[in-house]
């Protein structure tokens, strides 16, 4: 009853025509400006702004030119191992000696010059026509510069500009005390690549198989950033870098940073 009669007060009395109209409280217009500029910000941006992005991907260093696995030309029985891991060898340089089943004796060489890194066979193993007896690194200098290959999959090597930025995480460098290496791009390759292809480059059957895991990848050529400041010789993201020099077949993973995209690009459907 008492809310009734409040209710037939109000309108029985006149109008309020003359009092000031209040639509919003200063807090509510400090909002609406707020969110306008954003908005408009955001529009800009949307429009003129650019999103970075970048791919990770295995790495492995290397020099320019790869590796290759010497094979034997024949059967028979090793009977003298001639050259050393780690040693320097001129083309046509011997290996290994191999007595074949007829008795005679062959010499397995070196198909190019470079640096032996691996050695399959020992003396008195038993081998057969095209095993694999050695892997050879091409280098004929010893002041020939390391580069990285990344093997980048095949969907994002197209979006790599030339001379992209690249970080290199490397296994055997505390990245938390000497940070990461620094590399550009120095040649994205046009073709997939095999298993077959990477291990044969690399020298090295498991690399092969396990750079595929998810698909042939597109192999990636990067040039390490020099510095004479480090002791490696190399560009790190740190000062100093690690106190010692990178050695070639040292794993990594490459972070390249991809062609800037406009932000309108991805976040329209």
């Amino acid at each position: 009853m008492q809310f009734r009669q409040q209710a037939l007060a109000k309108l029985q009395s006149p109008e309020e025509l003359d009092l000031p109209v209040r639509f919003a409280r200063p807090q509510g217009w400090l909002a609406l400006s707020v969110t306008v500029v954003v908005m408009a910000a955001a529009s800009v941006w949307a429009v003129t702004g650019t999103v970075a992005s970048t791919v990770s991907a295995p790495a492995v260093l290397t020099h320019g030119e790869g590796s290759y696995i010497l094979q034997s030309p024949v059967a028979g029985q090793v009977t003298e191992v001639v050259a050393q891991e780690g040693e320097r060898l001129a083309a046509n340089a011997p290996v290994l000696k191999v007595r074949t089943t007829q008795g005679g004796t062959t010499v397995v060489r070196t198909v190019a010059a470079g640096r032996v890194t691996a050695l399959a066979a020992t003396i008195g193993a038993i081998i057969s026509t095209g095993a694999n007896v050695a892997a050879v690194e091409k280098v004929a200098h010893a002041d020939d510069p390391l580069y990285a290959t990344v093997y980048v999959p095949a969907e994002s090597a197209a979006t790599i500009p030339a001379n992209a930025a690249v970080d290199l995480t490397v296994q055997s460098v505390p990245t938390q005390q000497y940070g990461v290496l620094r590399g550009h791009v120095k040649a994205v390759g046009r073709s997939v690549q095999t298993p077959q292809q990477i291990s044969s480059f690399l020298g090295d059957s498991q690399l092969g198989e396990q750079f595929t895991k998810k698909g042939r990848p597109v192999a990636v050529l990067v040039r390490l950033d020099r510095s004479a400041a480090t002791k490696s010789g190399l560009k790190w993201s740190s000062a100093d870098g690690p106190p010692f020099a990178l050695t070639s077949m040292t794993l990594a993973t490459g972070s390249i940073r991809l062609a800037d995209q406009r932000p309108v690009d991805w976040l329209l459907p």
